[in-house]
Order: structure tokens, then C-alpha cells, then sequence
């Protein structure tokens, strides 16, 4: 009975968080505006949202941005990880504390924060404070995802590979990084991820034309979302599911020779 209990209460969970989105998707193929009536089947909305000029735009501006500030962010957060692991065991934990403020602090202060600074250093908002308002919150994740991995590393390869011959680079770029990588590529997607789903602080550090998805999304609440936006939502919800089966078939496939050694061996 418990069994039972456990599985219909995780089923539960499931249907909550998920059955918004297949809502969201079905509408996507209503041939009405309507979200709450069913009048037909129709791929009408996802052939207009490809002729949708502004939703395409915003999100071209949506990708281009979080790529951009993924991939400085990693950069900067891992060198910083890097950096804080190597001082002083005191003032690492006072950096790492730090470190934590924008995680925790409220994204509207942090958008307003960012508004005024460059407002006051006069700098016209558009593309370039967005991304630089980006890569400000996206650094404190790369440096959280880098460090755990940089404990767990055995501290005598770097050590290691200098006496067989490696320069610093050398040690640094094939010792130190294949280590730490999954936390730099955990890093990276945490990034990517928060970039492209950033509102608030967008709102507050966007120019009129470097809208991203979001803000033009919220900017269409003031009359009606069109299913439009259902399609495209649809549309990423396949891929980002994709991603994750192909990511997971890749492992699991790659983790079944290693098990077929140990049976051997065993």
C-alpha cells in the first residue's frame, strides 16, 4: 500500500508540473485564438509564427545574447574559481560568500542596480548592457559549478605533470581543464539556461531594439497572446526534450562497454 501510496503521489507531482505545458501544446493546434474552446485541428499558428517578424527577432536576440554571455561567463567564472581556490583558506570563504549575494539577492534589485549604473556612466541602453547584465549573474554560477570540482581533484597531477616536462599552459590545458570540465559544461548550461529565461533584469537593462523572448512575450499580455507563442513554446519543449534523450542515450551507451568489462573481469 505504501508502494502505491508513494507512486500515485509522484504521478501527482508529475501531472502538476507537466500538464500545463501538453495544455499549452494542444492549444498550439487549436484552429481558434481561443484558450479555453476546441474548434479544430490546424498547423496554421506554427506556419504564421515563421512569418512573425518580431517574435523571430526577439528570439534570434534571445539566443545570440545567452550564447554570448554563456560562453564569457564560463571563461570569467572558471578563471575566478581558479583564483579563489588558490588563496587563502579565510578569505576563499569570504569570496565564496560573496560570491552567493547575487545568487540570493532579489533579481529586481540587481535589474535596477544595473540601470542606474549605466545611466550614471551614461551608457545607452541596448545589446551591450544586456549582455554585460547577463554575464554579471550568470559569473556566480560557472564559479559554484567549477570549485566543487576543483576540491575533488587530485592536487599532485598539476605537480605531476610540470615534472614530466609540461610548462604551465601546457599542465593547466590538459591536466587542470579535463578534471573540472563537467563543472565548467555544468557551468556553461546553467548559464545558457538563466540567459535565455531572464526577465526582470532584462526588463530593466534592454533597449527598444534588443527585446528578448520574454520581454516581448509580457509586452503581448497587454492584449492577448497569440498562439503563436504556443507553437514556439511547443517547439522548444521538443528540442529541449530531444536533447535530453539524445544526452542520456549517449550515456547510457557509453557506460555499457565499461560494465560489460567489469562482468569480464569479475
Amino acid at each position: 500500500m505504501r508502494k502505491i501510496t508513494s507512486k500515485l503521489y509522484i504521478a501527482l507531482v508529475f501531472l502538476f508540473l507537466y500538464a500545463p505545458i501538453f495544455v499549452l501544446i494542444a492549444y498550439s493546434f487549436n484552429e481558434s485564438k481561443s484558450r479555453t474552446v476546441w474548434t479544430g485541428f490546424t498547423f496554421d499558428w506554427y506556419v504564421k509564427l515563421f512569418n512573425n517578424e518580431v517574435i523571430l527577432k526577439s528570439l534570434a536576440n534571445t539566443l545570440i545574447i545567452a550564447l554570448i554571455a554563456a560562453v564569457v561567463s564560463t571563461i570569467l567564472g572558471t578563471l575566478a574559481a581558479i583564483g579563489i581556490y588558490n588563496m587563502k583558506k579565510w578569505l576563499r570563504t569570504a569570496i565564496v560568500n560573496i560570491t552567493y549575494i547575487p545568487i540570493m539577492n532579489s533579481e529586481m534589485v540587481t535589474g535596477v542596480s544595473l540601470m542606474l549604473l549605466f545611466v550614471a556612466l551614461n551608457i545607452d541602453l541596448g545589446y551591450f548592457t544586456l549582455i554585460l547584465a547577463h554575464i554579471t549573474f550568470c559569473v556566480p554560477y560557472v564559479i559554484l559549478n567549477v570549485l566543487p570540482k576543483l576540491r575533488q581533484m587530485n592536487h599532485n597531477l598539476y605537480d605531476a605533470a610540470l615534472d614530466l616536462g609540461c610548462n604551465p599552459i601546457q599542465a593547466f590545458r590538459h591536466v587542470i581543464v579535463p578534471e573540472i570540465m563537467p563543472g565548467i559544461v555544468t557551468g556553461f548550461l546553467m548559464s545558457l539556461t538563466y540567459s535565455i529565461d531572464d526577465f526582470i533584469i532584462s526588463y530593466f537593462t534592454t533597449g527598444a531594439n534588443s527585446q528578448t523572448l520574454p520581454i516581448t512575450i509580457y509586452s503581448m499580455t497587454r492584449r492577448k497572446v497569440s498562439p503563436e507563442v504556443n507553437a514556439l513554446s511547443a517547439i522548444i519543449f521538443v528540442v529541449v526534450l530531444l536533447i535530453l534523450l539524445i544526452m542520456n542515450f549517449k550515456d547510457i551507451r557509453d557506460s555499457a562497454p565499461k560494465k560489460r568489462r567489469k562482468g569480464g573481469a569479475a
